[in-house]
């Protein structure tokens, strides 16, 4: 059998985990987590973590294993995810990867293009810009050096933002200019596998997951995390809501209704970013499991 990689995607709150460890059980194999907010061993709750039980059904990778504090770009990843990749083939030749970070599934599966070393003094002036002006004032910067660039990636991203801005700055050239979308080669060919329902549902889905985050104690999780909210790893939905509610800017009601806004805008930008791939095999989220299953067997 070919070595392949069955790569699982779609909107937040769609089922992907679940989906997951069922292929993995059936196919004995283990999992490769591409959500970038699940890195994080201090956030758990506001990221979903995939639960005790969860872990122990199935072998899971990339899961909490960075601190906040760490600096781990989508780059790192693709080199650790290939790896691991390749590992899990030498007695396998199926592996699972699973997450809604479009940018993070790409770079496994397609490669990421190549941008130049900048100083590192870039990155760090940029940042404190967004902490004293704000993430407005970033935008329009990278409107003014690289409109292509602005009308492209998600500027609401602080860490796609910035990145941006210091290949333009540190390079005296538009970040948009490196964008090659050439493909690297793979040794394992993919399959993907995307998840997706009526935008009614997904946004019910949503609200019901945020609500039962509350109960299980985001609040008290935030709070923990309020004295390191000016990393880039906070600055994320579920969390910085919550940040602007302890610094008196909105209250508790008001921050639990950004959060699922700002999380259903989220979900639509997921869904933006994975139509643009024909590749993908769509199914709804209630499909029965041997019906994928019959999919995925038949390309292998």
């Amino acid at each position: 059998m070919t070595n392949t990689l069955i790569s699982i995607v779609g909107p937040t709150a769609i089922g992907k985990t679940a989906l997951s460890i069922k292929l993995a059980q059936h196919f004995n194999s283990e999992i490769i987590s591409a959500d970038s907010r699940q890195f994080y061993k201090e956030m758990n709750i506001g990221t979903a973590v995939p639960s005790k039980e969860e872990l122990k059904a199935a072998e899971h990778h990339f899961i909490q294993h960075k601190s906040i504090e760490d600096y781990y770009n989508v780059g790192d990843f693709e080199r650790d995810a290939i790896a691991l990749i390749s590992t899990i083939h030498k007695h396998n030749p199926v592996a699972i990867m699973v997450g809604g970070s479009g940018l993070y599934v790409k770079a496994v599966t397609k490669g990421l293009d190549y941008f130049p070393e900048v100083d590192t003094a870039v990155r760090t002036t940029l940042n404190a810009n967004l902490k004293s002006e704000g993430l407005q004032h970033l935008q329009q910067q990278l409107k003014f050096l690289d409109k292509k660039a602005y009308d492209t990636i998600a500027i609401d991203n602080p860490q796609r933002l910035i990145r941006a801005l210091e290949i333009c700055i540190g390079t005296g050239k538009a970040y948009s200019l490196f964008l090659t979308n050439s493909e690297k080669t793979r040794n394992f060919k993919t399959i993907t596998i995307g998840l997706n329902a009526e935008r009614s549902i997904i946004y019910d889905r949503i609200n019901q997951r945020v609500d039962i985050m509350m109960e299980n104690g985001l609040l008290e999780e935030a709070k923990q995390l309020f004295p390191y909210k000016h990393l880039n790893a906070l600055n994320t939905v579920g969390y910085k809501e919550l940040f602007n509610h302890f610094e008196g800017n909105h209250t508790l009601d008001f921050a639990i209704s950004e959060i699922k806004k700002n999380t259903r805008r989220f979900a639509k930008r997921q869904l933006t970013w994975f139509k643009k791939d024909s590749s993908i095999k769509w199914f709804d989220y209630e499909t029965d499991i041997n019906e994928i299953i019959r999919f995925v067997e038949e390309k292998l």
